[in-house]
């Protein structure tokens, strides 16, 4: 028996993106959501991810609208000491289930189906009865899964490994419960990172993890990205005049990573090697300072199999054996698809429209789907913007942050909506309170926005 569903929005899945959509939806509106999801409790990836894993950026700044996530506390302890709070998987994963439980279910307004599978066209089944639906959208469907995360434990090691040599995904590090001879971390991603992290912070050596690097990071440093008043308004200030002064006065590109690593835009774990990687990943200073005590990192490329005494890497080789665990790190999570429009015939297709920072672009997209009523309109303010991989992509990186600048700060809408959004914390140098000197500021700001993106454009187009 074919069940039929009538609703205005059809989501296609319950991850982040999902929910802060959805939940500025009903703010907003008095619209009617069906929530198709395979998962069995909302957050998407996280539903999954390794148990060690925590935000790479304040709780603040992360999850919905409506519901803080965490209590706006500072670290006091361990390597983000000073920093706001990372909330982890566990924390993320019970706020995700509240804010289905507590405000979506209750609104009377979102019907929800876990464990189910979208087939096209409205059709869906539950993969635990076999039930089958039939849904008639009234307005759009949104999907949510084409910019969908994906984490190693959601696949196999993409190289071959010999039997019995030990390859495990990150959420498998946890259970291990017999010592080993080395650890070897292939990748250097954020997911890299936190691995080499944890074995460190739960007292494995240095000298006995070798990390297997094919590409070295660019890095934020993550007190840059703090919001107010975790962070004093004349830091933003000097930070913004370091950064403009490190652009404009570029000759080429390395030499504009230079003056951006001297002014603290960016970091790097080693000296040795230029870094060219950049996936917007941040770390804190003292969690650099342990990544920097790892000395066997291996640069021969990525890996291409692994035998019973060797891994073989493009540009070589390197021993290892039954007693060494290999922690495949290596899932490109957010992965570089083609750009398609965001609104277009009754289809809202969720993607980033500010540079990593997925869930206040599903936020602020489903504000413009309810504020204005045009698709050309709703896709001019809100291009899709690619999340970067390389190191040249931090040019594309800065220019998207400017050109967002320049295109929201004459729309009163969206600026009434930026300042009380909570997924857009104040990083902003701050603004006088009068009208006049508001606007003097405002225009001094794009002035620098206009003249950082001529000088970007100039050093793309000069490579």
């Amino acid at each position: 028996m074919l069940n039929e569903i009538e609703t205005d929005y059809l989501v296609i899945g319950a991850g982040a993106t999902a929910m802060a959509f959805v939940d500025t939806l009903l703010s907003e509106t008095q619209a009617t959501v069906t929530i198709v999801d395979r998962y069995h409790r909302p957050g998407g990836h996280w539903t999954i991810a390794y148990p060690y894993v925590r935000l790479h950026q304040p709780s603040s700044m992360y999850g919905v609208n409506s519901r803080p996530l965490g209590d706006d506390s500072v670290d006091r302890t361990g390597w983000n000491a000073g920093l706001g709070e990372l909330a982890g998987a566990d924390e993320i994963r019970s706020y995700f289930d509240q804010v289905m439980r507590q405000t979506f279910l209750p609104s009377g307004r979102v019907s929800y189906f876990p464990m189910s599978e979208y087939h096209g066209a409205g059709r869906f089944s539950r993969t635990t009865s076999g039930e089958e639906y039939q849904v008639i959208v009234r307005r759009k469907i949104v999907d949510t899964t084409y910019q969908s995360v994906t984490v190693p434990a959601m696949r196999p090691p993409e190289f071959p490994v010999a039997p019995g040599i030990p390859v495990v995904a990150p959420n498998e590090l946890a259970a291990l419960r017999e010592p080993c001879d080395r650890y070897v971390v292939v990748g250097a991603g954020k997911t890299g990172i936190d691995a080499c992290l944890w074995l460190l912070e739960q007292g494995v050596a240095p000298a006995n993890l070798t990390w297997i690097m094919p590409r070295a990071p660019w890095l934020i440093d993550r007190a840059t990205v703090q919001p107010r008043p975790l962070r004093q308004a004349e830091d933003i200030a000097k930070a913004h005049l370091a950064k403009h002064e490190a652009i404009m006065g570029a000759g080429s590109i390395p030499d504009l990573f230079d003056r951006l690593v001297a002014a603290g835009a960016l970091l790097r774990i080693s000296q040795d090697e230029r870094p060219t990687m950049f996936r917007c990943a941040t770390v804190s200073r003292a969690e650099l300072e342990q990544l920097r005590k790892i000395e066997d990192v291996v640069r021969l490329g990525r890996v291409k199999r692994i035998d019973d005494t060797s891994i073989e890497l493009d540009g070589g080789t390197i021993p290892t054996g039954p007693r060494v665990v290999h922690v495949d790190c290596t899932a490109d999570a957010v992965k570089k698809l083609p750009v398609v429009p965001i609104f277009q015939d009754g289809l809202i297709t969720l993607q980033s429209v500010r540079v990593c920072q997925p869930v206040f672009s599903a936020a602020l997209i489903a504000h413009v789907e309810t504020a204005h009523p045009d698709d050309t309109v709703k896709n001019e303010l809100c291009p899709v913007t690619p999340n970067p991989q390389t190191d040249v992509d931090w040019l594309r990186f800065a220019l998207s942050g400017n050109a967002e600048h320049l295109r929201w700060a004459g729309n009163k809408d969206i600026g009434a909506w930026l300042e009380r959004s909570r997924l857009h914390p104040d990083m902003a140098p701050p603004m006088p309170e009068d009208p006049a000197e508001r606007a003097a500021v405002e225009q001094v700001a794009a002035n620098m926005a206009r003249a950082q993106n001529a000088k970007l454009e100039e050093l793309l187009n000069a490579r």
